[in-house]
């Protein structure tokens, strides 16, 4: 109970007195408060760190005329070769999102891409719907691909194209969690369903933009197409450079110039 002492009523001090039975309940319940908000921090604290998550990356950042083909390898590695001379007469970079069945299969062809300076990027281990997966299921499809991948570069990709262009909240947060960017596309050449090749250079030449992603697969038709795409957009003006390049940012004035004067 309460005990006050006034003086000269200009102020009043109460004091209380707790029995020492329920000071002690006090003690243990603050005590017991504290090993709980300890266990919950250690136990989840990097989960729930780990949730925030960024937005998929549709097409480049740099404010330039810069475009990124993004080809998804499942199949179709008959037609790599012709490819990769193509790119390589029009001086042009691209970027190789493969699977982990595809490069273990074909470890020879996936380095030759990798030396000739193009990029690759993961596109899971067996193309499977990351949407029907559990979280445990697309970290499998990540990793998976991800070690065979660096195994035959000798790096690490940092970029998942999801296969069927699939995602939730679940895929962004695993692909998160694994250190991936998320990248789908501006551009759709819908090439997988092997249209005529002036089909293909109509849903991208016309159609371009600055920082454009450019989804292609490797089919006939595209191999047929793609020395037009490329010439017409380099007249107008465009770079064709990988897909880690365009999400960079706008590139430092003196690199650019030195890169232009080397053109």
């Amino acid at each position: 109970m309460p005990i006050s002492w006034e003086s000269e009523g200009l102020f009043l001090v109460r004091v209380y007195f707790f029995p020492q039975k329920t000071i002690r309940l006090m003690a243990v319940l603050g005590v017991t408060m504290l090993f709980v908000a300890g266990f919950v921090y250690c136990s989840y604290g990097k989960l729930l760190l780990a949730t925030k998550v960024e937005e998929p990356i549709y097409q480049g950042n740099t404010g330039q005329k810069v475009v990124a083909l993004a080809f998804n390898v499942d199949w179709g590695e008959e037609y790599l070769p012709d490819i990769l001379k193509i790119l390589a007469a029009e001086k042009a970079k691209a970027s190789f999102f493969v699977t982990g069945k595809w490069a273990n299969k074909h470890p020879e062809l996936l380095k030759d891409i990798h030396e000739k300076g193009h990029c690759i990027g993961n596109h899971g281990y067996r193309h499977a719907h990351p949407n029907n997966l559990s979280a445990e299921g697309i970290a499998k499809e990540i990793t998976g691909a991800e070690e065979i991948i660096a195994r035959v570069t000798g790096e690490k990709p940092t970029l998942f194209a999801p296969p069927f262009g699939e995602f939730n909240s679940v895929v962004q947060r695993v692909v998160c969690e694994h250190g991936y960017k998320l990248i789908m596309w501006s551009l759709d050449t819908i090439d997988w369903q092997r249209p005529d090749p002036g089909t293909i250079v109509n849903r991208v030449v016309p159609r371009i933009h600055n920082d454009a992603i450019i989804l292609v697969h490797p089919t006939q038709p595209t191999v047929e197409a793609l020395p037009q795409i490329l010439k017409e957009l380099k007249k107008e003006g465009y770079r064709f450079v990988t897909v880690a390049e365009i999400i960079q940012g706008p590139p430092d004035q003196d690199q650019d110039k030195k890169q232009q004067e080397q053109r």
